[in-house]
């Protein structure tokens, strides 16, 4: 069997051995169920929130902004030197 190998005096693990401890981590996380405290998650779904006070009614339909008055017509004429 080769020697281990060491980096800053930590013994460094091959491909197996890490591919071993993922998996393993992996596991513990997939598997992993916290306890939830199901009465306070209610109370928070139930409970009104910050936001439904902010609500403001959009009009369905927008006027129509007025194109007419926007100035270039005037600009166009005084630069192309009709008046």
């Amino acid at each position: 069997m080769p020697p281990r190998q060491m980096r800053k005096g930590v013994d460094v693990m091959g491909r197996g051995r890490a591919k071993a401890k993922q998996t393993k981590v992996a596991r513990e996380l997939k598997y992993y169920s916290p306890s939830t405290d199901l009465s306070a998650l209610e109370r928070e779904l139930h409970s009104p929130s910050a936001f439904d006070s902010l609500t403001k009614r959009v009009p369905d339909t927008v006027e129509p902004a007025d194109d007419d008055e926007d100035g270039y017509e005037e600009y166009g004429q005084s630069a192309s030197g009709k008046h």
